[in-house]
């Protein structure tokens, strides 16, 4: 069986000999880039499962990778892992934003970077997307084809977001917890912390523009999909 390739796209040379020793012992093939522009190169070329991105990288910065990578039809489905020390909520949005599915502050420890690596594995594994079509007051869930449109026009959503929405109109009206959305939209993970929820939220309400106020936070509790039945 081929190792589980990833891209390690990062300009401090001390972080990458480190990430590079860990992740090849715990069996993964790795790459090395340490500029944006190379990083492009290599997951074209080199086509990995997983990419290591920092955001504050020389030639061409994280975030235009990140954007890069999920525009090309040939890398827009990698695994994409981004490692910044820019902690502020709002950096997060963006990231998740622009399609990562996991941002990991620095410093950080690398046994957890593994596991959370790990955890996106597994959720990749067993994503059951089955052969069906939900449509709610003009939103739209396609899992056939794993699109989402409002009133007939295609959103782009990343795959957590994608989740999120299928998780909340499936059951429209319900209430769910956080700890709920972490267990049925992004894996049972305890790596993962329910602010994250509340990133993935705000990121999913602003590209459902006019309609975003159909997911609704229940204070204190929760958030939910309106439904017809239910008063704002």
């Amino acid at each position: 069986m081929p190792k589980t390739k990833v891209l390690v796209v990062e300009d401090d040379r001390s972080l990458v000999d480190v990430l590079t020793y860990n992740l090849k012992l715990a069996g993964y093939e790795v790459i090395v880039a340490t500029d944006g522009q190379d990083g492009i190169l290599q997951a074209q070329l080199k086509q990995p499962d997983i990419v290591l991105l920092d955001l504050m990288l020389p030639v061409v910065d994280g975030l235009d990778v990140c954007r890069r990578l999920r525009a090309g039809t040939d890398t827009r489905d990698m695994l994409i892992v981004m490692l910044t020390a820019k902690a502020e909520e709002s950096d997060e949005l963006v990231g998740f934003s622009l399609g990562a599915d996991d941002y990991v502050t620095k410093p950080f420890s690398v046994k957890v970077l593994l596991e959370r690596i790990k955890a996106l594995r597994r959720r990749r594994q067993v994503d059951p997307l089955t052969d069906e079509v939900t449509t709610k007051m003009g939103v739209t869930v396609d899992r056939r084809k794993h699109q989402a449109s409002l009133d007939g026009k295609s959103i782009p959503l990343t795959r957590s977001e994608f989740r999120l929405l299928d998780t909340l109109i499936r059951q429209s009206g319900r209430v769910f917890l956080r700890s709920e959305l972490i267990d049925a939209a992004l894996g049972d993970d305890a790596m993962v912390m329910e602010r994250t929820i509340d990133v993935h939220i705000r990121s999913l309400r602003r590209k459902m523009g006019k309609k975003a106020d159909l997911v609704e936070t229940v204070r204190g509790v929760g958030y939910r999909f309106r439904d017809t039945d239910v008063e704002s």
